[in-house]
């Protein structure tokens, strides 16, 4: 395992989890923080993104940045009230698709035989290890990291490490569909599908419309909004009971609101549902 010094640095779609984690980091220090992860900082120091850095001169860039720090810490807030609430209805069994530096297996409360996979390819789950090493950190669960590639045979994987499809399963896509283009969002979706029994549950974030052109067409070479491509479809309710789902959509401002902390200006451009979305197995 590789120590500080030899430690691989973020490159790529995964160096955006890297950002993420800044975004949790800063979230943390607040009073009134809607989530802590006291890991979120040292992932962040390790790959180079803190301290943070200042807010962009330019006030288009520092809102956009606000923007997207926001909606990371309401998707962060939302997912996890959506993993206590299948915990709480018997699901024993997790998988986060895209782990990237995700801790819930280190701050969250599991219940006992409470199993958690974190999927992502073998790069970043071996920058997470050794920071953890670093950290001295515990999984409050069995963590079972998967090394594998979402392009590849990951379900072969995932059952290769213990994942059992017979039992309900509550599956966490964060930040990670906005990344796929259409054709692999539906094989992704297909295969989740294949894997989970009734009652299973599901949490997905999905890129709003028109968000690709909003925030990445000037967007920096190798920023997270540079490598968009794929956005919600008109309606993901029905798009998500086409593939045995029955789903709940809300949107960043709603969620915001019920979460005590409102966006202070009106959308400019219509929100549509879908940007968060709770579902369960039919």
């Amino acid at each position: 395992m590789a120590d500080e010094r030899e430690r691989v640095r973020p490159s790529g779609v995964w160096a955006t989890a890297v950002g993420v984690a800044r975004v949790r980091a800063l979230e943390t220090e607040r009073e009134d923080a809607l989530f802590r992860d006291p890991l979120a900082r040292a992932f962040a120091t390790a790959g180079g993104l803190w301290p943070s850095s200042p807010p962009p001169d330019d006030e288009a860039a520092r809102r956009r940045r606000q923007a997207v720090s926001l909606s990371i810490v309401i998707r962060t807030k939302f997912l996890d009230d959506l993993v206590r609430q299948a915990s709480a209805s018997g699901v024993r069994q997790v998988v986060l698709l895209g782990a990237g530096m995700d801790s819930r297996a280190f701050r969250m409360d599991w219940p006992e035989g409470t199993r958690l996979f974190e999927v992502d390819t073998a790069a970043p789950l071996d920058f997470k290890a050794s920071v953890l090493l670093q950290e001295r950190a515990v999984a409050r669960c069995e963590r079972i990291p998967v090394a594998v590639d979402l392009r590849e045979d990951w379900p072969g994987a995932l059952a290769a490490a213990g994942h059992d499809p017979a039992v309900p399963t509550a599956w966490i896509a964060e930040g990670l569909l906005i990344y796929l283009p259409e054709d692999a969002v539906e094989l992704l979706l297909a295969r989740i599908g294949a894997q989970s029994a009734a009652g299973s549950r599901m949490g997905l974030t999905l890129g709003s419309r028109g968000v690709i052109e909003r925030f990445g067409a000037d967007a920096e070479p190798g920023s997270a909004a540079s490598l968009w491509v794929s956005e919600m479809p008109d309606d993901p309710v029905g798009w998500l009971a086409g593939h045995g789902w029955k789903a709940d959509s809300h949107t960043l401002h709603e969620r915001a609101a019920a979460y005590g902390r409102p966006i202070g200006t009106p959308p400019q451009h219509e929100e549509r549902p879908g940007g968060l979305i709770s579902a369960v197995r039919r």
